[in-house]
């Protein structure tokens, strides 16, 4: 791209790093210092958008590094963002209903001076919810008034949008129905393996299989199941609804670990689980056709050039993901217009959006006899690029 060595520089690092104690009193009496970030990594397109995590490994780089990934996916899905990501380092699973709602609110109250409708809009990511997100807007407009915007992914009768919930999973698959048609793929009858069974894997897999693709394994983080005629996927959701594992599931099916689910024989494979899902130490033995990046960055760098070598596509997940973030766009204008789409509109969108942007990278991609993770990239970082110089920071 012979991108200019002083814009670079501004590109490189965030504008600002935030991180906060989040102090929360147990049920017991007890108190636990939790610690709470939020990155800004590049506003000159917009607003920073991004998700809140709450994780016992959540860090300060791991947020770095996914607020950089939230600049580009807005920039090449085309949305009026810019970057950001949060987090806070705890296990939500060790916290009640009440513990949770407090800790949520004090990491709100903590943030509310740098975020706002027009300054920074969270949305949430991984063990963080519609509920949560609930919280996270009342304790900031306790302080600032009612705003909605403030916050996507709220649940709909407090501003949330039809169609957001099930926007990256079925986002996902509009990018691979975009792709089917280039390749001259027929979906029906492909084999599908998706781990990780949150909310962007149960999503997808509900997809794939109202296409007629085999959902053929699942997996989250108890185990993994497998049934090569196609799983029962409304029944894996109704258990997972529930509180239960995919491995609780009353249906035929054979268990399997999760190492030797990620390298199963199959036509797509979604890691929609953490990152570094597919390293260096295990992408000789993928064994799919295709690599649909569900999470954000789930096959490393040293990964991906062994996938490349051996004629693996990988679909990044700046594109596959993208159906969140260009949701969260939609529930933020429809907040600021005061005005609810119907949800099949949000959908017909939704797929204008990713299949577009898929267009773009096949395209670039072809063009230059790049890989479509370096086409995104460089489409994305040419567009913030020309917004750093609009601006006039460099």
């Amino acid at each position: 791209m012979d991108l200019p060595g002083d814009v670079a520089e501004v590109l490189a690092t965030s504008y600002r790093e935030v991180s906060v104690q989040v102090p929360l009193r147990r049920d017991d009496g007890s108190l636990v210092v939790a610690q709470g970030y939020r990155v800004q990594h590049n506003g000159a397109r917009g607003p920073y958008k991004g998700g809140l995590r709450y994780h016992a490994d959540a860090d300060l780089d791991e947020v770095r590094a996914l607020a950089a990934l939230m600049t580009w996916k807005t920039a090449l899905l085309d949305l009026p963002f810019g970057g950001a990501k949060g987090g806070i380092r705890i296990d939500p699973a060790t916290l009640s209903q009440r513990e949770l709602q407090s800790l949520t609110r004090t990491f709100a109250l903590s943030l509310s001076h740098v975020l706002g409708a027009y300054r920074d809009i969270p949305a949430p990511d991984v063990n963080t919810n519609a509920q949560v997100m609930a919280w996270f807007m009342d304790a900031y407009s306790s302080r600032h008034g009612y705003t909605p915007a403030a916050v996507t992914g709220k649940p709909i009768e407090m501003g949330g949008a039809p169609g957001r919930e099930a926007a990256t999973g079925r986002g996902l698959v509009y990018v691979v129905e975009a792709a089917a048609r280039r390749w001259g793929w027929d979906l029906t009858g492909k084999r599908v393996v998706v781990q990780g069974f949150g909310n962007v894997g149960s999503w997808a897999a509900r997809e794939f299989a109202a296409l007629g693709a085999r959902v053929v394994a699942v997996s989250d983080v108890r185990g993994g199941v497998v049934n090569d005629r196609g799983l029962d996927v409304d029944g894996l959701v109704r258990t997972v609804s529930g509180g239960g594992s995919v491995t609780e599931i009353d249906v035929a099916h054979t268990p399997i670990g999760l190492d030797e689910l990620m390298t199963m024989e199959c036509d797509i494979l979604v890691p929609a689980a953490l990152g570094n899902a597919i390293t260096e130490d295990n992408a000789a033995a993928v064994a799919a056709a295709v690599v649909v990046e569900g999470a954000n960055h789930p096959v490393t760098p040293a990964a991906d050039r062994i996938l490349a070598d051996r004629g693996v596509r990988v679909v990044p997940d700046i594109l596959a993901n993208g159906g969140g973030v260009t949701g969260s766009y939609f529930e933020w204008t429809q907040n600021i217009q005061q005005f609810r789409w119907r949800e099949e509109r949000f959908n017909a969108e939704l797929g204008d959006r990713l299949q577009s942007a898929f267009t773009q990278v096949a395209d670039r991609a072809e063009d230059t006899g790049s890989s479509y993770r370096l086409a995104a990239y460089s489409i994305a970082l040419d567009r913030v690029a020309r917004a750093v110089r609009l601006r006039g920071y460099v």
